[in-house]
């Protein structure tokens, strides 16, 4: 099974209208397709990021719904404690602790918006890919 890192605005953009390719990674971890994992650091951006209700006005879920989504989503995770902080310098600090899951975890994959920023560490990891959800579902396709 593909082990991948979900990064907050990918968990987001499913949870607002459209939703688009967002909402299809999130679903097909739902489903079990994808093993989605998760740690403190994380958890934690989740949290926060789901209660700034501003960013969820356009949202066709309500706040119960989005609720019962993460929950689905979070018992679906893989939790993993980060023993060894890598600091791999990313352009913006905070996601720093995304490359860090990502080793512990061995996963496959970060999925994220944001290419720019994470795929531009110091420290490398070759084996780690660093995917848009459209780029995920393409290298990782789940079946019908």
């Amino acid at each position: 099974m593909v082990t991948v890192v979900l990064d907050t605005n990918v968990l987001v953009a499913a949870l607002l209208r459209g939703g688009g390719t967002g909402r299809a990674v999130v679903r097909e971890c739902l489903r079990g397709r994808y093993q989605p994992v998760l740690g403190p650091a994380l958890l934690a951006e989740y949290e926060d990021v789901l209660g700034r209700s501003e960013l969820f006005a356009d949202s066709v879920l309500s706040t119960k719904e989005r609720g019962e989504v993460f929950d689905g989503l979070i018992n679906r995770c893989r939790w993993v404690e980060v023993f060894y902080a890598w600091r791999p310098n990313l352009p913006d600090e905070a996601d720093n602790h995304l490359i860090e899951l990502a080793v512990a975890a061995q996963a496959d994959a970060i999925v994220t918006r944001n290419l720019r920023d994470v795929a531009r560490g110091e420290l490398k990891f070759p084996t780690l890919r660093v995917l848009t959800p459209e780029q995920c579902l393409e290298a990782f396709p789940c079946p019908p």
